[in-house]
């Protein structure tokens, strides 16, 4: 996919209810998850990702950085995501553990 004519989310736009469902394209440029949820707001909240898995069944959340994040909006609005990561090592990382 050619990214370069998406828009660019502003950082007042990063917030949970534009985020959520947004799709994640990693390094390779393969859909690697989907973001499930946000912890936090502005750039110190961090977007857990649903990881690998088939409709939602089998996936795994992990929580990275909203800054390791590059959020855009294409053609049609839809928001999605860029990161530099593989979906590997996304499936590396730690689980997420929701805390009460």
């Amino acid at each position: 996919m050619d990214h370069s004519s998406h828009v660019r989310l502003a950082e007042s736009e990063l917030t949970e209810s534009a985020l959520k469902d947004a799709t994640v394209y990693g390094a390779d440029d393969h859909k690697v998850g989907q973001v499930s949820h946000l912890h936090g707001t502005g750039s110190m909240a961090e977007a857990v990702i649903d990881v690998g898995g088939f409709l939602g069944i089998g996936s795994k959340p992990v929580a990275v950085p909203l800054g390791q994040l590059d959020f855009m909006r294409d053609e049609d609005g839809n928001v999605h995501a860029v990161t530099s990561w593989t979906k590997d090592e996304l499936k590396d990382m730690p689980e997420h553990r929701h805390q009460h």
